[in-house]
This record gives C-alpha cells, structure tokens and sequence, in this order.
C-alpha cells in the first residue's frame, strides 16, 4: 500500500499541535518541519474538514486539535488525508475472458478479495491502536525528556 507524502506531514503536525500551547500558523508548521507551506495547508485543511483540528484567525491564528491526543488516532488522520475508502477494490475480474466465473460463484467473494479484505482490516486494526499520543510518547523517548520543550519553545519565536 502506497500513501501520500502527505500522510506523514499530517501525522507530524499533529504530533506536534498535541504539545503545542496555543494555534500554530500553518507556516511555522512548515518551517518546522522543512515543507511547503502551500502543499502543507492543503493537508490542514482535509484535517480541519475531517474535525481533526481548528482554525484561528488573526494575528495569534493557527491550527489546534479539536480534542486530546489521546483521542485522535493515526487512523483518523489517514482518513482525513487519504480518504476513507479500501485500498483494494475487487473487479471481479474473475466474470472475463474466455473462461467467466458463472453469476453463482460470484456471489462469494474471490480468495484475492478475502486475502485483500483481511489485510486492510488489520492494517486499519492496527493504525486504530495508535494514537497521537503514543506517537508524543514516543518522541519522548526516542528524542529525550526536553524535546517538546524545545519544540513550544521555538514555535513561541
């Protein structure tokens, strides 16, 4: 499976609003993590249509979770960028060429289909069980105790 670029860009904006003290503008975001700005607010905005986060206006403007990290899930974000949609959709492909399933047999989906169907809901399964909180907790981690210090810190700038 194959997801846009833009998928991780989300996934990190949220990371990084769930620490975040107040709205961050859209530009800061990208500058933080070394993006297009124009490329990146298009992203926001699928997030904001999918309820993720909020906008502000004026000069303290920006984006901001609509609610805790613990709440948002990788899936959601996914979803909000990509779609909701199955990555596999079935053609039933088995219905042409010189040997054509009969009707009957095509009532039952295909073993391609069930493998297909099984896969993508354990990959939903498993982007479900993440939340952008534990992705925080992992930063933590990964990068130290000071990190999202640093990170109001320089988005405060």
């Amino acid at each position: 499976m194959k997801l846009s670029g833009g998928v991780e860009w989300a996934v990190h904006c949220c990371v990084v609003l769930s620490q975040a003290e107040g709205p961050v503008p859209t530009q800061r975001l990208a500058e933080f993590h070394g993006i297009s700005r124009t490329y990146l607010a298009k992203h926001l905005q699928q997030l904001s249509r999918a309820g993720l986060v909020t906008s502000t206006e004026g000069r303290v403007g920006g984006y901001l979770l609509t609610r805790p990290g613990d709440e948002i899930t990788v899936l959601d974000v996914v979803q909000a960028i990509e779609g909701r949609e199955p990555a596999f959709r079935c053609t039933e492909i088995r219905q042409n060429g010189p040997l054509p399933a009969s009707p009957q047999v095509c009532q039952r989906p295909c073993g391609v289909n069930r493998v297909m169907q099984l896969a993508e809901q354990a990959w939903r399964e498993s982007l479900r069980a993440v939340t952008i909180a534990d992705l925080a907790a992992g930063v933590l981690q990964d990068a130290g105790p000071q990190t999202f210090d640093r990170v109001r810190e320089w988005l405060a700038t």
